[in-house]
């Protein structure tokens, strides 16, 4: 089931294909260093739905795409079981190069990259952005402790936000998979009363 927005008007495909230029050439951080492909987002450049996670994997930075290993395989299937197509969402992270060994973004590498997200928003505009995992979270809302504050509503600066998990946590511990299935379908749920005009009361202002 294809839930897209509306088409794609030239301006917003320049701009996104400008910024996956400046990302693809960036060399703002220690980062460049040691990656193998910068990676911008992807997917739906008219999606209701944004998804943004921590930063790019080593499969990842291998292809130059988000979500493309084992995370981005629950990702996927969570989406399917929800109805839709990786297309129909657009896919980013907070940090777009690998960190070495996976480790996590620094504040200054989140800073360096906060550029970038932004633009990826406004760019896109979706109705509802999916916050994926605890950096993400604090990177984006200043948000601590994702295991109390998923499945919440969330706004700032007249944006919305849904607050879950990252697909990789269902890796490490299977019993979390239904918990980030039914997040990803309260999302989809969301984005469309959204999109009918319905008024959502976040769970959290900020």
């Amino acid at each position: 089931m294809r839930r897209r927005r509306r088409g794609v008007d030239s301006v917003t495909a320049a701009r996104l294909d400008d910024i996956r230029a400046d990302v693809e050439s960036c060399r703002r951080c220690g980062l460049c260093a040691t990656r193998t492909n910068a990676v911008p987002g992807s997917g739906g450049r008219d999606a209701d739905i944004m998804l943004v996670g921590e930063a790019p994997g080593r499969s990842e930075d291998a292809r130059g795409e988000p979500f493309v290993g084992a995370a981005g395989t629950r990702l996927a299937g969570a989406l399917a079981r929800a109805g839709l197509a990786r297309g129909d969402v657009y896919i980013t992270n907070v940090v777009k190069c690998r960190p070495p060994d996976n480790r996590v973004p620094t504040a200054e590498e989140r800073q360096q990259c906060s550029e970038y997200l932004q633009a990826e928003i406004e760019a896109v505009n979706p109705r509802i952005i999916c916050i994926l995992g605890n950096t993400a979270f604090g990177s984006i809302l200043g948000g601590s402790e994702i295991t109390k504050n998923r499945g919440k509503t969330a706004s700032m600066n007249g944006r919305m936000y849904f607050v879950t998990i990252h697909p990789a946590a269902t890796i490490y511990n299977q019993e979390l998979r239904g918990t980030f299935d039914a997040d990803i379908q309260s999302v989809v749920r969301i984005a469309a009363e959204i999109r009918s005009g319905k008024v959502i009361t976040p769970d959290i202002s900020y």
